[in-house]
């Protein structure tokens, strides 16, 4: 057997085994230390193929690989659904950096199309798994002979006959001894369905497995190896008279941002009839999506614009630097109103995070000033991913639900209303804030917030070690060294309401 085909072969059979892995740890819910150890145990197999083989990597596997073991250890450290989901994402985001990576070009030189790719090759590879695998390279021994080939047709054709005989024939001798009926009964009780179930759940995870091992140990070809869009062959004015009007429809309502939104609160209540913190509310959603969709915009104009004449490259960057501009203001005025916004009903985690996903822009639209305005749009899609990387990263640092819980409690002390329902139906991660401030709320909340709890982060009688979550074990641990103080409120509480 050649390199090869041992390298094919210990593919498989590690796909094999993590998918059989998969199932068994990755079968309970919520997800914990059980999708942190599955990845890590992906990750190990694909460098012990790669070093046993001396297939030659590229110098960025080695953050990348980290990046992965960060976003995966996500799951283990914060509880917070929403957190998670993102946790997810920025996984996918790594691979499929990974993916480009394995093709030898430097991640500065990853364009937005080639990230696009990058996804594409990433599941495609997960879809294909095992059926791309590269059969006529897979040689286990020499062919079998003909005498061999015939005695396994016999074989298979005597167990074809055999086991309608032994159906009738063993029902029979089941009618006629009970004893004999219960031995065979029991012999044979087993859970089809939840065979199929774990046998299903197993192969589809060596599936994916050995589909991104193909991909990453570049045994096969990706799916897209490259990935180009035919340029319409736009002019400067084609672009350039969108732009013009864009930036004369900015200016105007930054104008008006000055004038309202940066001036007196009585001014807006005479002009439009709504209170500060209403007309701050209606606005801050419709303005980070005309940020979000003004970048993809410039981008799409730049790229129009290739192979153009270098006054006309100088004309949409003066045109994309005013807009940006007035972005930048647009952008302002939208972290202004969610500061009356969040001042005026408390912060969520909508609220959350979306405004870090206005920072994430933010630096997204200095960055594309520095990268795609000087001539180098080529760095600025790595830049964007990292900058995006970033935010989630420092999201995991910040504990975005215990923040939630905090500033809201902190409205509460100050005498604004408190949302106990909304509280308690964050996740485990807040509970460790909340408890300890429960007293100082007025009875009704006190006793709605420590009920919830209760019913919400009562320690389990048992525990599945694959769900372990440090979010939750920390909650269970607080909930049980405070539970007599929290029945107490609850029973206190609901005596002062009778």
């Amino acid at each position: 057997m050649n390199g090869k085909s041992r390298l094919l072969v210990e593919t498989m059979v590690a796909g094999i085994l993590l998918g059989l892995l998969g199932d068994a740890l990755l079968r309970a819910v919520p997800w914990g230390v059980n999708l942190t150890l599955w990845t890590l145990l992906v990750v190990t197999s694909v460098v012990v193929l790669a070093v046993r083989h001396n297939l030659q990597w590229p110098r960025s596997a080695g953050w990348i690989i980290g990046l992965l073991a960060v976003f995966a250890g996500g799951f283990v450290w914060r509880a917070s659904p929403a957190l998670q989901l993102l946790d997810m994402m920025a996984v996918v985001v790594v691979i499929t950096a990974w993916s480009l990576s394995v093709e030898g070009a430097g991640a500065l030189s990853w364009g937005v199309l080639d990230y696009a790719r990058g996804l594409l090759n990433s599941a495609g590879a997960a879809a294909a798994g095992a059926a791309t695998l590269p059969k006529q390279d897979v040689r286990l021994t020499k062919a079998p002979s003909p005498v061999a080939v015939k005695r396994a047709r016999s074989l298979a054709l005597g167990l074809v006959m055999a086991f309608p005989l032994l159906f009738v024939f063993g029902g029979l001798l089941m009618a006629a001894d009970a004893v004999f009926d219960r031995m065979v009964t029991t012999a044979f009780d087993i859970d089809f369905a939840n065979l199929f179930s774990h046998a299903a759940l197993a192969a589809f995870f060596a599936w994916i497995v050995i589909g991104f091992f193909l991909l990453v140990l570049r045994i096969n070809r990706p799916l897209a190896s490259s990935l180009k869009i035919e340029q319409p062959g736009f002019g400067i004015l084609e672009v350039a008279v969108p732009l013009v009007l864009l930036n004369l429809l900015f200016l105007v309502f930054v104008a008006v941002q000055v004038r309202y939104l940066f001036g007196d609160a009585s001014l807006v209540q005479e002009t439009v009839d709504l209170t500060y913190s209403e007309y701050a509310r209606r606005g801050f959603f419709e303005l980070v999506t005309v940020a979000a969709l003004a970048l993809p915009l410039l981008l799409s104009a730049d790229w129009l614009l290739a192979g153009a004449d270098r006054r006309a490259v100088q004309t949409y960057r003066i045109l994309a630097s005013v807009l940006l501009v007035l972005l930048l203001v647009i952008m302002a005025s939208a972290v202004k109103r969610m500061v009356l916004y969040q001042s005026a009903y408390g912060l969520t985690e909508q609220r959350l995070y979306t405004t870090s996903f206005m920072v994430w822009l933010g630096v997204v639209l200095v960055w594309f000033a520095a990268t795609v305005l000087r001539g180098q749009r080529q760095s600025f899609a790595t830049g964007a991913a990292a900058a995006g990387l970033l935010v989630i990263a420092s999201l995991n640092v910040l504990n975005p639900d215990a923040l939630i819980a905090k500033v809201n409690l902190e409205r509460a002390l100050a005498g604004e209303e408190f949302d106990a329902a909304y509280a308690t139906s964050l996740s485990a991660d807040a509970v460790p804030v909340l408890i300890p401030a429960l007293s100082d709320l007025d009875p009704d909340d006190r006793c709605a917030a420590a009920a919830r709890i209760l019913d919400r982060w009562s320690p389990p009688t048992e525990t599945d070690w694959r769900n372990w979550n440090h979010g939750r074990s920390r909650a269970w641990q607080v909930v049980r060294q405070e539970f007599d103080r929290l029945e107490d409120m609850r029973c206190e509480a609901g005596n002062a309401v009778e």
